[in-house]
């Protein structure tokens, strides 16, 4: 039985883990596969279909906790404790939970101080008696005329909620905690940078935990922007960027037998590769032979897609350039975001020409994909890989062919 520490508006955890409000989904999945022999059938749950209508859950049904992220940001936002029966819980070292000790009203009282009546809800039978950043549920069933504000004696806690602020209705997942940068760059946002004709690059608005000479203690999140373009070379992205997460050497190009050059065919005597940035949602595709950035791939990480949880969403804006119909002008009031629909998109940008190319992923040890093929759809540079549910799940981005003597865009963030 797990034996956990309750730190309210934070976190519940042990000396060896710890679930905070504001971790990412990713971090979260990993502290559970590293303990998986302890924290066993752990389910996900989600929308399939609106996936950003409900909460993305981690129900570790063996000990009676669920974990609610943001649907949107995929932020930790609620931890419950929905089965007391199957955890140890404490608080400030002393335990409030366990085989021994029940939760009563009186225990509850005895633990943190009463500080406010509780509040009676009708509906389910439940009495809650919230403190700042923590809320216990009394289950009722026994009493026929429930008091209005008193908690009977020996009312004992239903379920348990840790969250940030005061109200558990309207609470929303909090900033990234700095222990949970682990020394690695998060993108907040990444803006497109393009022209007319299509893509230039990327400007991307970093998160980092900056360590001063004393340590943690003087620790702050600190933002940086930076921007990278196709036609920059390994250094710049490196310099900009920091070391990638992985470097991918591709091995074949699937979409290379769609592309409209003869040469296809011609085997090529090195391969192009990636830098996959993980944290960041986002993977540079450099020539094998220039070694400059030729492809951007921006990850939305939706449940119910093949690469779910090996990318952090990447929170994209692109500018789309709409023509009017009967003018040559051509406007740029649109933004295409991680949270567009392909049908939304097609009504702005038009239907593509060409049939979608089906994507059948599955991994060669295992030649299944439970989540169903996903269609690539290519329009303005761009490659929109499409969910059966009409989000999309990852968009490519390809530069104009351009010489290695044409000069970086100056971007304004050069200057640092």
């Amino acid at each position: 039985m797990l034996d956990l520490e309750v730190v309210p508006e934070r976190s519940l955890g042990n000396e060896q883990w710890e679930f905070a409000l504001g971790m990412p989904l990713a971090q979260a999945i990993s502290i559970l596969q590293k303990h998986c022999r302890i924290i066993k059938n752990v389910q996900v749950l989600y929308s399939e279909q609106t996936p950003l209508s409900h909460d993305l859950i981690l129900n570790l049904t063996q000990d009676g906790i669920k974990l609610l992220f943001d649907a949107t940001n995929q932020r930790l936002k609620v931890i419950e404790v929905y089965d007391l029966s199957k955890v140890k819980l404490k608080y400030c070292g002393v335990h409030f939970n366990s085989q021994a000790i029940a939760p009563t009203i009186e225990q509850i009282d005895q633990s943190f101080g009463a500080t406010h009546p509780g509040v009676y809800n009708a509906a389910e039978q439940l009495f809650h008696l919230n403190f700042r950043g923590l809320s216990f549920s009394f289950q009722l069933d026994s009493w026929n005329e429930a008091p209005k504000y008193e908690i009977p004696h020996g009312a004992m806690v239903k379920r348990m909620h840790i969250y940030t602020g005061n109200n558990l209705q309207e609470t929303r997942a909090p900033a990234m905690p700095l222990a949970c940068f682990l020394g690695n760059i998060y993108a907040e946002c990444v803006d497109v940078l393009r022209d007319r004709a299509g893509p230039l690059g990327l400007k991307l608005r970093l998160l980092t935990a900056g360590c001063g000479p004393g340590g943690m203690t003087d620790a702050k999140v600190r933002s940086l922007e930076r921007s990278i373009y196709f036609g920059d070379s390994c250094q710049d992205v490196l310099g900009a960027l920091g070391s990638p997460h992985k470097v991918f050497y591709k091995s074949e190009d699937k979409m290379k037998i769609h592309s409209p050059s003869p040469h296809k065919q011609v085997p090529s005597k090195c391969n192009d590769y990636f830098f996959n940035y993980f944290t960041l949602g986002v993977d540079i595709l450099f020539d094998s032979t220039s070694h400059l950035v030729k492809k951007f791939v921006l990850h939305t990480n939706y449940p119910g897609h093949y690469n779910f949880n090996i990318y952090h969403r990447c929170d994209f804006k692109i500018p789309l350039v709409i023509k009017k119909e009967g003018t040559d002008s051509q406007t740029e009031d649109c933004i295409l975001t991680t949270y567009s629909k392909w049908d939304q998109i097609q009504e702005l940008l038009g239907h593509p020409m060409e049939k979608p190319v089906v994507l059948h992923r599955s991994s060669s040890a295992n030649n299944t994909n439970p989540f169903g093929s996903t269609f690539c759809f290519g329009l303005q540079r761009m490659i929109f890989e499409v969910m059966q549910n009409n989000h999309i799940a990852s968009v490519t981005l390809y530069g104009a062919p351009r010489t290695t003597s044409q000069a970086r865009p100056e971007s304004s963030s050069s200057s640092h």
